[in-house]
């Protein structure tokens, strides 16, 4: 279950007018390339695909053979309810968090590979964040935390 390497975000440069009236490069601003979101807790970052959509939500990781350090994949839901994930198909151990509307860890669990056993949410959320198993637990990001998420542009 590899997650393809995040292409760098487009970082460009506006221009500004100067004090002169002459154009002066303003800092670039970074983003995550499209189709992917930076969750942040505290210095560390997981660079995920985004699933936003029923088809993408359903292969999740699938098939993968593995998910790199420091990559995942963020499930985006419409909705603030509970969540069941399970592991068909998918041959890496994962963590799976599940956050609130406001980004804020309201449970972590960790699952084994091709398993049907649902892992269910223990509290409404409306996000769910899926890395490699242990990546949580190394990082001391527990229940409670709270992510910022920076997502990339959406193609039109």
């Amino acid at each position: 279950m590899g997650c393809a390497p995040a292409k760098g975000g487009d970082a460009a440069a506006e221009q500004a007018p100067g004090a002169d009236g002459a154009s002066a490069a303003a800092p670039a601003v970074a983003r995550p390339a499209a189709g992917h979101a930076w969750v942040i807790f505290g210095a560390d970052t997981v660079v995920a695909e985004v699933a936003s959509t029923p088809d993408q939500r359903a292969e999740g990781l699938m098939y993968r053979e593995s998910v790199p350090d420091g990559t995942g994949m963020l499930f985006v839901f419409e909705d603030n309810t509970s969540r069941s994930f399970w592991m068909q198909n998918t041959y890496v151990a994962l963590d799976i968090a599940f956050l609130d509307p406001g980004f804020m860890v309201v449970d972590i669990q960790q699952m084994e590979p091709l398993t049907t056993d649902p892992h269910e949410s223990a509290a409404p959320a409306m996000f769910a964040l899926e890395v490699r198993k242990g990546w949580f637990a190394e990082k001391g990001i527990a229940a409670g935390a709270r992510a910022g998420i920076v997502f990339g542009v959406l193609p039109r």
